[in-house]
């Protein structure tokens, strides 16, 4: 429109000069089309470098500045008055019309948008020789046209307006409830890592101090070795912690060597006078018969291997307080997309139906916390019991195939 302008102002310049040049009113009429561009201008820079958030038409049913008023004002009176002298100014208008229509409140802007209608009709028929109806149609047509095509875009802007507003609305809604569901999660994330290291570290550390207290007097023997695997588990549970304010990773795991090196740790820490927990990784004996020197074992994602060996703790943990097993077994399996760890023991056994996921009293994070692990990952849990024939825990975590690098 800024561009229109000026061009329909150049050329209605041109075609009075063209001829009109050597009338009177000739200078005032010049000097009045120069003054027009210079008004115009200075409002067009001062209104489109507004504050930032400030909009130009500033909202249906509202006043502008009263500075753009006065601007609005004096392109409008001085193109009136240019008109009157030289009514071949008078498609000027047109632009003038959407200047109202985004300065003005609708009401106003309509009826001012009138005002220049008729000033237009007038221009026309003082040049015209005769009268003719499509002088005073045209006009107004072409009045009627740009404010229906300016109603029309200020009501699709509007529309725009507001769904983005819902958008952004909405956008920081969905960010709030992620934000929400992450703190939640982490929160659960560290319940389940403070009941599998710490909680259950001092359990255990309360059971031998406590079977070292009945045993003091009778055979002080056997309360040293309880003593000395408390002791054990302490700088066990005291590694755990300060990994734990680290960056929460297992340990066993941090000191090398992988999952595998990390059960058998496990085992050897677990197993006592009255517990004996054995490791079996399979494919060990297949690889040794071979002459593998062990073979090369299959890299684990991180997250696999912690979960895995956090589930082995806790299974561990159940069956040294629950079970009253003498013997307990961790066989670890890795097939071609899938991690399966098998505990097994020969306890008093229980009924798996009656076990709930829900937490109860102090120690209800077990199995449900082990679930949670294997489900995160995408795998299952499976347990499998009767009573007085011991317990088998399987946990089926699925990893990426392996390839085999071809050799060259």
């Amino acid at each position: 429109m800024h561009v229109v302008f000026f061009v329909l102002l150049a050329t209605s310049l041109t075609r009075f000069v063209q001829r009109h040049a050597e009338e009177p009113r000739a200078p005032w009429v010049i000097g009045l089309a120069v003054v027009l561009a210079v008004l115009y201008a200075i409002d067009t820079v001062l209104t489109d470098e507004a504050p930032r958030g400030a909009s130009p038409s500033h909202g249906r049913g509202s006043w502008p500045p009263a500075p753009r008023l006065i601007r609005l004002g004096a392109v409008v009176a001085t193109w009136a008055v240019l008109v009157v002298g030289a009514p071949s100014f008078a498609w000027v208008a047109v632009p003038l019309f959407y200047a109202a229509l985004r300065a003005l409140p609708p009401v106003a802007a309509y009826l001012l948008v009138a005002f220049l209608t008729l000033l237009v009709v007038s221009a026309q028929l003082a040049l015209a020789p005769r009268f003719s109806l499509d002088l005073v149609v045209g006009p107004v047509a072409v009045a009627t046209l740009a404010t229906a095509v300016f109603a029309h875009m200020r009501r699709q802007a509007a529309r725009q307006r507001a769904l983005i507003d819902d958008l952004v609305g909405t956008r920081r809604e969905l960010a709030a409830t992620e934000r929400r569901e992450g703190v939640l999660a982490e929160r659960q994330r560290l319940s389940m890592e403070i009941h599998d290291t710490l909680a259950q570290g001092l359990s255990s550390q309360q059971m031998l101090l406590q079977a070292a207290l009945r045993t003091w007097d009778a055979d002080p023997a056997k309360a040293r070795e309880h003593v000395r695997t408390a002791t054990s588990v302490t700088e066990h549970n005291l590694a755990e912690a300060r990994r734990f304010v680290h960056d929460l990773a297992p340990a066993d795991l941090a000191r090398g060597g992988g999952l595998e090196a990390a059960l058998r740790t496990l085992a050897a820490r677990e197993s006592d006078a009255g517990l004996s927990v054995r490791v079996h990784i399979d494919g060990d004996d297949d690889r040794d018969r071979d002459g593998d020197g062990g073979g090369r074992a299959v890299p684990l994602p991180d997250r696999a291997q912690s979960a895995l060996l956090r589930i082995a703790q806790g299974a561990l943990a159940n069956v040294r307080e629950h079970s009253g097993a003498t013997a307990t077994a961790l066989t670890l399996t890795r097939l071609d997309d899938q991690v399966v760890l098998d505990v097994a023991d020969n306890g008093r056994g229980f009924d798996p139906a009656a076990v709930t996921d829900a937490p109860s009293g102090e120690r209800g994070h077990g199995i449900r916390a082990m679930r949670a692990r294997v489900r995160q990952l995408g795998g299952t849990l499976t347990i499998e019991s009767t009573p007085g024939e011991g317990a088998v825990l399987t946990a089926t975590v699925p990893v990426a195939p392996h390839t085999e690098e071809t050799p060259r």
